[in-house]
């Protein structure tokens, strides 16, 4: 197969790609994410109390601590592989290295943060509501930015998402000037 063949055929892997993850991704990673969040944050906590978990619940006597989808941050995770499959020019292997890296590190942030706002939310610390609101509303966005960043620096990734992509049909189109 020819290189421009192997380049265009990549794109529209990429893109397909794109599309069923909008429509069935984000399921996917609350599937995946949610009991390795919960259980995690759940372990952790029994090595300071002694929590009991229903569901996505942990109780500890009057106080409950409920792991949500927003805690999960689903979307996040989902955000890091469109900027991942929107990016050109990464050969596969490195492309699930850079994905399973993303993923690990947010997946560990997460839970550490969950973990912290469970201990001062549990020693009734009056900074726990901003905090938690602070996070809630800025943290992942922030963390996905950073984590993108860091990947760009580790892994040597010269190609902008999208644009990128864009810029090149353009480049082999007929609208581009002559």
């Amino acid at each position: 197969m020819k290189f421009e063949s192997k380049k265009t055929l990549n794109l529209l892997l990429r893109y397909a790609l794109l599309i069923l993850i909008a429509f069935f991704g984000l399921n996917l990673f609350y599937a995946v994410f949610l009991p390795l969040t919960k259980y995690s944050v759940y372990y952790f906590l029994q090595i300071f109390f002694d929590p009991i978990m229903v569901r996505d619940t942990l109780q500890f006597g009057q106080k409950t601590i409920e792991i949500i989808g927003a805690c999960v941050a689903g979307s996040a995770y989902s955000f890091l592989l469109l900027l991942n499959l929107g990016t050109p020019n990464i050969k596969l292997p490195l492309r699930m290295k850079m994905i399973l890296f993303s993923f690990g590190i947010f997946l560990i942030v997460n839970i550490a943060r969950i973990i912290i706002l469970s201990l001062m939310y549990l020693n009734d610390s009056p900074s726990f509501d901003a905090l938690h609101k602070i996070l809630w509303y800025f943290g992942s966005t922030i963390l996905v930015v950073l984590i993108w960043f860091l990947q760009i620096k580790i892994f040597e990734i010269e190609k902008i998402p999208f644009y990128s992509d864009i810029k090149s049909l353009y480049q082999k189109s007929n609208l581009k000037k002559k």
